[in-house]
């Protein structure tokens, strides 16, 4: 404990690299974006093949309701990537 605090006063005093700051939140916007987009991906698609399954007569109009949705989460990822690379080579 004594040794934390002999170490405040320069941790206090430390500046914080805005490249390093610009790296961390573009790691973290891409790697939440793609998880989010994954788990909704996965959602739903099982619920579009449980309900083919239900009904297969239907199947069709579900696909393409499905690739419909999935276009659209896949677009969520590309403005994760974009926000990233925006982080990444503006900062100075």
């Amino acid at each position: 404990m004594e040794n934390l605090i002999s170490y405040m006063p320069m941790l206090l005093e430390a500046s914080i690299d805005p490249k390093a700051m610009a790296a961390l939140g573009a790691g973290l916007a891409i790697g939440l974006g793609a998880l989010g987009v994954g788990l909704g991906m996965g959602n739903a698609v099982s619920h579009a093949l449980e309900a083919g399954a239900r009904q297969p007569e239907i199947f069709g109009k579900i696909q393409t309701l499905l690739l419909t949705a999935i276009v659209f989460l896949e677009s969520l990822c590309i403005y994760a990537l974009v926000v990233a690379l925006l982080l990444i080579f503006t900062v100075k």
